[in-house]
């Protein structure tokens, strides 16, 4: 089991930034791509960015792609997403996610092991 801690959500207002990081523990072997998804009031959670373990592949949804980047330190277990430009749309509950087989996916099925989710809010 991989268990799964995100910090570094807050509020910010429109064009701020912000970092949150995903901290592994457990059998942190048995991940190897990692991602970030996100839900906002009243619509389906979304893919954000993902990222392999190995060969560093990245994904960036259209929405955050040039805004956002996403990180990991292998060493220390963790996964980080730099936001940038934040807008207000970019409000929602934050999820880090780890998968235990490559590639790094999209879908949120994909993946086996969840954090609790960190709140982002972006006022304009």
């Amino acid at each position: 089991q991989v268990h799964l801690v995100e910090s570094g959500g807050g509020s910010v207002q429109a064009g701020g930034s912000l970092r949150l990081s995903c901290a592994a523990s457990g059998r942190t072997q048995d991940a190897n791509a990692g991602g970030w998804f996100r839900q906002a009031p009243g619509k389906e959670r979304e893919f954000v960015a993902s990222i392999s373990w190995s060969s560093n592949n990245i994904l960036y949804a259209p929405s955050v792609e040039g805004r956002f980047t996403i990180s990991r330190d292998n060493v220390k277990h963790t996964v980080n997403l730099q936001m940038a430009s934040l807008k207000p749309e970019d409000t929602a509950v934050y999820y880090c996610a780890a998968r235990r087989v490559l590639p790094a996916g999209v879908h949120d099925y994909e993946y086996d092991y969840w954090g609790q989710g960190t709140q982002v809010t972006v006022s304009s």
